[in-house]
């Protein structure tokens, strides 16, 4: 990323871009429609390298945010109607990602744990837009949303900035984001790298939740 956008960075960098806002004092994951619809071949919204390196990152945090007893989120984007979809039809075929069906239920690789972890299915590309995300996160004492999923372009930029409006911190782990055109990708992790959210390699996210004490998620009572 530094590389392709190396000029770039230069010009954001004199003029006070690219700021890290690191890590608040809780934290928890957010895993951003990662459904059969996106990470299994065959679909319409199936996004490249998911085999080779986003579910098996995605594995690798799951499996150290549990150890520290963190929350974990997922979302997926579900209708119950053509009249649910609204107008995205006019954009793409949304008509794919009924409720109910294979292509919206996350992938077993990584599927929630029952009782534990929490699913979100939301309407929009935000996983905020519409739903109680905002409203668990502070219930729950959350600062930070550390993020994975797809798209780049789409539902996983639109959450983070709305993180940011919302007063949560964001980091986007490097290798656990994807989408079906790489130069998305990459210019959207450059972008919201210098406005939005800090973007992260997977080892060195993994090594802070383990070199830490993260503080441990405690209902509200």
């Amino acid at each position: 990323m530094n590389v392709i956008f190396k000029e770039d960075s230069t010009l954001y960098a004199a003029r006070g871009w690219g700021q890290r806002s690191g890590y608040g004092k809780s934290i928890a994951i957010l895993n951003i429609d990662l459904a059969n619809a996106w990470t299994r071949k065959g679909y319409r919204f199936t996004c490249e390298d998911m085999d080779e390196q986003i579910i098996p990152g995605t594995q690798r945090l799951i499996a150290a945010a549990r150890k520290k007893n963190l929350p974990i989120i997922y979302t997926t984007t579900a209708f119950c109607s053509r009249f649910d979809i609204g107008a995205f039809p006019l954009r793409g075929p949304w008509e794919d990602l009924m409720l109910g069906t294979s292509g919206v239920e996350i992938d077993d690789r990584i599927k929630p744990v029952d009782g534990v972890d929490t699913l979100i299915v939301k309407k929009r590309p935000s996983a905020f837009a519409g739903t109680h995300l905002g409203g668990i996160l502070r219930a729950g004492g959350i600062d930070t949303l550390i993020c994975t999923g797809v798209t780049m372009a789409g539902c996983v930029r639109h959450t983070v900035e709305d993180a940011l409006g919302e007063g949560f911190r964001t980091v986007i782990v490097r290798e656990c984001v994807g989408d079906r055109v790489a130069a998305a990708i990459e210019w959207n992790c450059f972008d919201l790298d210098q406005k939005y959210s800090d973007v992260e390699p997977l080892d060195k996210v993994i090594a802070y939740i383990e070199g830490n004490e993260v503080p441990v998620y405690q209902y509200p009572l």
